[in-house]
């Protein structure tokens, strides 16, 4: 075994600048569970390994024995954890056993020079573990990544004390199935919870129980991943259906995942990844320190690096990545709104359909709004391949309501309170005749070298509509910005510049702006106050309905 020592040299910085920082801190009694065991587990593992500069330091110890009575303050009488928002929640105790579990096995399995202080630490540990085995064994959940979150803590719990219970617990859950599509991602569809939560607990069952499975689930997602990630190093979110669909997501959480199997496989394509995601630092050394003390290959030089063969299309998802030497674009048309019809956690709603990467340039939001009953943005529920082009298509309506049929009428004007699919009104919608309203939008995304094509038709009454196009990078270089970054294009064609980089919009020579910029998030924000809007650099096209534009995308770049 050949060790990487640029790796560890890198987590040794990053381990003993957290170290340094928690030594010097005070104790926080309103620190979260996850947050008290993350901190004692750190404590460990910096004490345990050798390159670490508090290794044998007992305040580190003594550290972890105050975070661990205060860990155990924090366990009610189920042995759950308080605190959070999900009260006696049996998954977000889940993430702390994870921890606790693996420092027990530091503890008992490291090389060190043992003390009573440790044995003791140990013994605190373990009562800890104790108490809440059994809510684990008997718990619930209620998101689909919680289930392997679960299923971990129990493979931890089993390989510390093995029992029948804690292994037909966990069969329980992965005879469900594990939850990944055909495209290689997770049912939610997220970054976040790939990287955190669905591979590294799958990882561990399949280390466990021996569940060959779990840990090709894992492989697959990690070999789906690599097609979504940008040339600035963040994975793409916009199909997700968890909370970082409206954020940038670094790869930095994927670096144990993608070091780990890189070694275990001799996969290029990995230690391709896993270098561009040490780039960006190490975000949790806790985590990476311990898998590497627990005798993984995470510390093991890479194999040579390969740059991933472009993937085109992530069909369950309605995602398609386009990209050549100039520039790089995303498409996305599975969004859960049209098959929803509403704003909830858990679906896929945000309303971006395109993004695209020139370099230092980056276009990265395209959104097409309008002003039709408050029904809010554009936002395709698929995507469909034309050959020549990429096409999202949209109809949405609404009705005005007839008077009720003679035997239908209430004298006291008392009507059922039903859903029209925008609100609630005492009206017995199901039961009066209607009229209905409706729009077809349709957007066709053509690829070109340079860049891509939208060609935009709506087709339904007059009505406003803006296309938003969210820039960041650089700078609008023509025309002029208004107040907070915003470009009100009233004709002609805007280049938004970054160095030797540029993104150029040009619409039909026909057009002339009709409306006033600004993007309507719809109904389902405006009713609470709130909005999905974007902020920073970006530029407004506006129109009325029935419309057909068309807009060319050019990146201008320096190659070679």
């Amino acid at each position: 075994m050949e060790k990487d020592l640029a790796f560890e040299e890198s987590l040794r910085a990053a381990v003993d600048t957290e170290i340094a920082a928690a030594l010097t801190e005070s104790e926080d009694p309103l620190r979260p569970h996850r947050a008290v065991m993350d901190r004692v587990r750190l404590m460990v593992a910096a004490y345990l390994w050798p390159a670490s500069s508090g290794v044998g330091d007992p305040r580190l110890i003594e550290a972890a024995r105050r975070g661990t009575r205060s860990l155990r303050r924090l366990q009610g009488p189920s042995g759950l954890f308080v605190g959070g928002d999900n009260v006696d929640s049996p998954p977000d105790s889940a993430f702390t056993i994870n921890d606790l579990c693996d420092t027990l096995r530091l503890l008992e399995t490291v090389p060190h020079g043992r003390t009573p202080e440790t044995d003791a630490l140990g013994r605190e540990l373990g009562v800890i573990a104790d108490a809440v085995e059994p809510a684990l064994i008997a718990g619930g959940v209620h998101t689909p990544n919680h289930r392997w979150e679960v299923a971990a803590a129990l493979a931890r719990l089993y390989r510390r004390r093995p029992s029948g219970a804690l292994a037909e617990r966990a069969a329980l859950w992965l005879a469900e199935g594990i939850d990944i599509d055909t495209d290689g991602l997770y049912s939610e569809r997220s970054a976040n919870y790939a990287a955190y939560v669905s591979n590294p607990s799958l990882s561990v069952i399949a280390d466990v129980f021996g569940r060959a499975d779990a840990r090709a689930a894992v492989v697959r997602n990690l070999d789906a991943t690599l097609g979504l990630i940008h040339p600035d190093a963040t994975v793409e979110t916009v199909h997700s259906r968890r909370q970082d669909q409206s954020m940038r997501f670094g790869l930095a959480p994927f670096l144990g995942l993608y070091r780990r199997y890189a070694v275990e496989l001799g996969r290029g394509d990995f230690a391709w990844a896993a270098e561009r995601a040490g780039e960006q630092g190490i975000l949790h050394p806790a985590s990476l320190l311990t898998d590497l003390l627990l005798g993984g290959r995470l510390g093991e030089r890479l194999p040579d690096a390969v740059a991933p063969a472009p993937r085109g299309s992530w069909a369950r998802s309605g995602l398609v990545v386009d990209e050549n030497d100039r520039r790089r674009t995303v498409i996305f048309g599975g969004s859960d709104y049209p098959a929803a019809g509403r704003i909830r956690s858990g679906l896929a709603t945000n309303p971006t359909f395109l993004r695209m990467f020139a370099g230092g340039a980056v276009l990265d939001s395209v959104r097409l709004s309008r002003d039709f009953f408050g029904l809010g943005p554009f936002r395709a529920g698929t995507v469909t391949d034309l050959g020549d082009r990429w096409r999202l298509a949209e109809t949405v309506s609404a009705n005005y309501y007839q008077p009720m049929d003679d035997d239908d009428r209430d004298a006291r004007g008392e009507y059922a309170l039903t859903d029209d699919g925008r609100f609630y009104g005492s009206m017995s919608f199901g039961e009066r005749g209607r009229d209905t309203v409706a729009m077809t939008t349709v957007v066709d995304v053509v690829p070109t070298e340079e860049g891509a094509v939208l060609e935009v038709t709506i087709d339904g009454p007059d009505l406003p509509w803006t296309l938003e196009l969210a820039f960041r990078g650089g700078r609008f270089e023509d025309p002029s910005v208004q107040e907070g970054g915003v470009v009100a294009l009233e004709s002609g064609s805007a280049t938004y510049r970054a160095s030797d980089d540029a993104i150029v919009v040009t619409p039909d020579a026909g057009y002339r702006a009709n409306g006033v910029a600004a993007y309507r998030p719809g109904e389902d924000y405006a009713y609470l106050g709130a909005t999905d809007a974007l902020t920073g650099d970006r530029l407004y096209l506006t129109g009325r309905a029935p419309t057909r534009i068309r807009i060319e995308l050019r990146a201008e770049r320096r190659l070679g």
